[in-house]
């Protein structure tokens, strides 16, 4: 019998549309943009990176948990602090 971790990563292998090969990848934090000016942050969440491109690859769940994490707010929030680059000299 599979873990559901074997699951997981099997939602994302695949290829690439570079021709590189997609693979599971468990990141302790990820930005999702859910809305044109809106992201929202999952913890410890499966994606699917390709090895070639760096391509970011989100199953639909990752996807669903992410709109309604958007639409019903979160457990907590984090402040970024946003600066426009100045190039130097």
């Amino acid at each position: 019998m599979r873990s559901p971790k074997d699951k997981t990563k099997k939602l994302y292998d695949h290829e690439c549309d570079c021709g590189g090969w997609v693979g599971c990848s468990i990141r302790d934090r990820e930005l999702i943009q859910v809305t044109k000016t809106d992201y929202v942050a999952l913890e410890h969440v499966p994606i699917g990176v390709c090895g070639k491109c760096k391509a970011h690859y989100y199953h639909a769940s990752v996807l669903a948990q992410a709109e309604e994490l958007h639409r019903n707010g979160a457990r907590r929030e984090m402040h970024v602090p946003v600066g426009q680059y100045v190039q130097a000299g």
